[in-house]
C-alpha cells in the first residue's frame, strides 16, 4: 500500500467489504457479548463477509471459506488494494455493464482484476446477494441502484490493514479446524443455515450445497473442539435440529432481519447463537512416580532411540490410568515393554526388526526360563562345522578372523538349541555382544574407526557373550501374566482386548535419517539368519536393503499415525516423539484430537546419546521429547 494512502485514511475501524446475505452485522452487539476475554487464535473457516472479523480485527487469525473466487479478493485486498481499487475505478453502475461483467469467467482474469470484479457484482448485483449455479457461476441479476458505491477506497484501506495480520485459506472448514485449531483458540463458525422457509436458500455460495448431514458433521466437529480445549461461537436459524444437535450448550434466539425475498412480510426471522466453552481438562498430575525395583534388572543399553532414561516420565503418565494390558507397538530395546512388566502389567511387545523381538522373546515373553552358564560356555565350542557364512561375508569388516568364526560357532549352536527361550536369551547375549565389541555399538563404517580404547573394546568375544547371557537371566523373572514378543507390522497387527498402547515409531526428521536397518543391519541379519534379506554387495558395509516404512516421509507418518490412532481410538494411547521430528507438535495434537476426546502434551527435556541428531558443536542433540497422550 503507498504511504500517501496511508496518512489520507484513518485505518483503525475496518468493516466488511461486501453486502452479505447473512452477514453478522446486525448481530455484532451480540456477538461481541459472547466473545472470550482472551485466546490465542481466532479463526473463522465460513468467512463470507467477515463482520465479526473486522469488528475484532485480530492480531493472530486464520479466516478461510471454501469459495476460491471470495478468497482470491480478499488476498488481492490483503496484498494489492491499489491495484484493486485501479481496477474498481474503470467499472459503471449500468445494466449492460453489469451483465457484460457477470458474463466473464474469474479465473480467466488477471487475479486483481477479479477481486474488483467481485466487488463491483456484489455492490450492484440484487440486495448484494452472492449466489452461483451448479456450474459455478455467478448468476445474481442485476440489482437496479441509482447511485450504488462502488469503490469505497477507505473502507478497502481499513479492511486491507486488518487482513494483512490474517492467514487467508480457500479450503474445507473441516480441514481448517482440524488442522489449525489448538486449545485455547476462539472458533466462530457461521455456516450455511438450515432452512426455514422455501425463501432460506440464499446462502448457497458455492456449487456444493450444505445439507442437513453436514450440519450433523459440523455438529461434531465443534463437540471434538470443545474437548481440544477450544472456545467456540456458532450462528445459525432457529431450527429444531439445531436445538437437537446443541441442547447440551447455552443458546440465544435473536430477532433478526433479512434484506432477500422481494416478499416483505417474510423479512423477518430468528437467529440463534450457540456458545460452547471449552471443557475444563482434567490434567494429568506430572510428579514422577516411583518404578519398583524390577526395572533396574533389564540390561542396560546404547540402542538408538532407546527409552531407558524416560521409564519414570512414561509410567507417570501412564500410572495415572486403569489398565491391565499394554501393547508397546514398536519395542526397539524392549526396555519400556520390560518396564510394563515389572510394573505388574499384560505386556504384547510388538516390532518389525527381528532382532527387537529376539529380546522381548528373551526378557518379556520368557518368564522363567534362563540358560545356565555352563550351556553357555558349550555354545562357545564348535561341535560341528558351521556355514562360515559371516567369515566369508563379513571378512576384514567389523571383527577379526578370530571372532567371525566365534560368531559363526555362536550362530551354529544356538540354532540347534530346542527350547525357544533358551536360544532367545543366546542370541540376545550374542547381538550384545556384538554390539559391544563395536566402537559405537552399530554398523555403518568398517574397520577401527571410532576405537577409544575403552574397556569394553579390550574384553574378549567370549567374555561379552558370557556376560551378557549373565545380565539376560538376571532380567527373567514371573510377574504373573502371560506376556508375548510379536514380529510384524505395526500397521496390520491385530490384537484384542488392550487397555494401552504405547508407540515410539521410528523419527521422522528432514535433517537426519530414521533407518535403524542400516545402524544394525549386522546383528539384525544374526537374529533372523540373513533369511528373506538380500545383501546389497556392493556396498563396504554389506548391508541389506531397509524395511518399508511409512515413517521415511512427512506426509507417510502424518498417515501412519492416522491409521495408528484410528486401529487404536478404544485404547488409552501415549505416544513418544520428539521437538525435532515431524509432523510438528500442532500436527500430532490434530490427527490425535480426530479419534480422542482429550489430548495432552507433556514435554520432557532429554538428550540423544548418540547418533546422526548428535552434533556438539550445534547442539543439535539437545531436544525436546513429548509425551502425547490421548483419552
Amino acid at each position: 500500500m503507498k504511504e500517501d494512502s496511508l496518512k489520507k485514511y484513518d485505518v483503525t475501524q475496518a468493516k466488511p467489504i461486501l453486502k452479505w446475505a447473512g452477514g453478522k452485522t446486525q448481530m455484532l452487539d451480540d456477538l461481541l457479548l459472547k466473545v472470550p476475554p482472551s485466546y490465542g487464535r481466532y479463526i473463522e473457516p465460513f468467512f463470507g463477509g467477515g463482520a465479526l472479523f473486522f469488528s475484532l480485527q485480530p492480531e493472530n487469525a486464520i479466516i478461510a471459506d471454501s469459495n476460491p473466487e471470495l478468497i482470491n479478493m480478499y488476498c488481492q485486498v490483503a496484498g494489492y488494494v491499489d491495484d484493486v481499487i485501479h481496477h474498481l475505478g474503470k467499472y459503471k453502475n449500468t445494466q449492460d455493464f453489469f451483465y457484460s461483467v457477470r458474463s466473464q469467467d474469474w479465473t480467466k482474469l488477471p487475479e486483481a482484476e477479479a477481486a474488483a470484479r467481485t466487488i463491483f457484482l456484489n455492490r450492484t448485483c440484487f440486495n448484494g446477494l452472492y449466489r452461483v449455479n451448479k456450474r459455478g457461476q455467478f448468476n445474481v441479476p442485476y440489482g437496479k441502484y441509482k447511485n450504488p458505491k462502488i469503490c469505497d477506497e477507505k473502507k478497502l484501506y481499513a479492511a486491507s490493514e486488518a487482513l494483512k495480520k490474517a492467514k487467508i485459506l480457500c479450503e474445507d472448514y473441516l480441514y481448517v479446524l482440524e488442522r489449525y485449531a489448538h486449545p485455547g483458540d476462539f472458533i466462530f463458525l457461521d455456516p450455511p443455515y438450515l432452512p426455514i422457509s422455501v425463501y432460506s436458500d440464499f446462502k448457497r455460495y458455492t456449487k456444493e450445497q450444505f445439507y442437513e448431514e453436514d450440519h450433523i458433521e459440523l455438529a461434531k466437529m465443534i463437540m471434538r473442539l470443545q474437548e481440544r480445549g477450544c472456545y467456540t461461537i456458532l450462528t445459525n436459524s432457529n431450527h429444531p435440529l439445531v436445538h437437537e444437535l446443541y441442547a447440551p450448550f447455552s443458546i440465544d434466539v435473536f430477532q433478526t432481519k433479512r434484506h432477500i425475498s422481494c416478499n416483505g412480510s417474510s423479512r423477518k426471522s430468528e437467529d440463534v447463537i450457540v456458545t460452547v466453552p471449552p471443557k475444563k481438562q482434567v490434567l494429568i498430575d506430572h510428579e514422577l512416580k516411583l518404578l519398583l525395583p524390577q526395572v533396574e534388572a533389564f540390561p542396560s543399553t546404547r540402542f538408538m532411540g532407546s527409552k531407558s532414561k524416560l521409564l519414570s516420565e512414561i509410567w507417570t503418565v501412564a500410572s495415572q490410568f486403569k489398565f491391565n494390558t499394554v501393547v508397546d507397538l514398536f519395542s526397539g530395546s524392549g526396555v519400556v515393554g520390560y518396564m510394563f512388566k515389572s510394573q505388574g502389567k499384560t505386556v504384547i511387545s510388538n516390532d518389525y526388526m527381528a532382532m527387537s523381538t529376539t529380546f522381548a522373546k528373551a526378557m518379556i515373553e520368557n518368564n522363567d526360563v534362563t540358560l545356565h552358564l555352563n550351556e553357555a560356555r558349550e555354545l562357545l565350542l564348535k561341535h560341528k562345522e558351521s556355514d562360515h557364512f559371516v567369515s566369508t561375508t563379513f571378512s576384514n569388516i567389523y571383527y577379526t578372523n578370530e571372532e567371525n568364526d566365534l560368531i559363526d560357532t555362536l550362530r551354529t549352536n544356538i540354532k540347534a538349541i530346542q527350547n525357544e527361550y533358551k536360544r532367545a536369551i543366546a542370541m540376545t547375549a550374542l547381538i550384545r555382544a556384538c554390539t559391544k565389541k563395536r566402537p559405537r555399538g552399530i554398523f555403518t563404517y568398517t574397520g577401527e574407526r571410532y576405537n577409544d580404547g575403552r574397556k569394553d573394546l579390550q574384553k574378549t568375544f567370549s567374555q561379552h557373550f558370557l556376560e551378557a547371557v549373565k545380565a539376560v537371566n538376571a532380567a527373567v523373572f514371573d510377574n504373573g501374566n502371560i506376556n508375548r514378543a510379536m514380529h510384524g507390522d505395526a500397521m496390520n497387527l491385530h490384537v484384542e482386548h488392550v487397555d494401552l498402547v504405547y508407540i515410539d515409531p521410528p523419527y521422522y526428521s528432514p535433517l537426519s535419517d530414521n533407518e535403524y536397518v542400516r545402524r544394525y543391519h549386522f546383528v539384525e541379519g544374526l537374529a533372523r539368519d540373513w533369511k528373506d534379506v538380500e545383501i546389497q554387495q556392493h556396498t563396504k558395509t554389506k548391508k541389506f536393503k531397509s524395511y518399508p516404512t511409512p515413517f521415511s516421509t512427512r506426509k507417510g507418518a502424518a498417515d501412519a499415525f492416522d491409521r495408528l490412532f484410528k486401529k487404536f481410538s478404544d485404547c488409552i494411547l501415549i505416544v513418544s516423539y520428539s521437538s525435532n521430528s515431524l509432523p510438528s507438535q500442532d500436527e500430532m495434537v490434530a490427527i490425535m484430537a480426530r479419534y480422542k476426546g482429550h489430548v495432552e502434551v507433556i514435554p520432557i527435556d532429554y538428550r540423544y546419546s548418540f547418533g546422526n541428531q548428535g552434533d556438539s558443536k550445534t547442539n543439535r542433540n539437545k531436544v525436546q521429547e513429548y509425551l502425547f497422550v490421548g483419552y
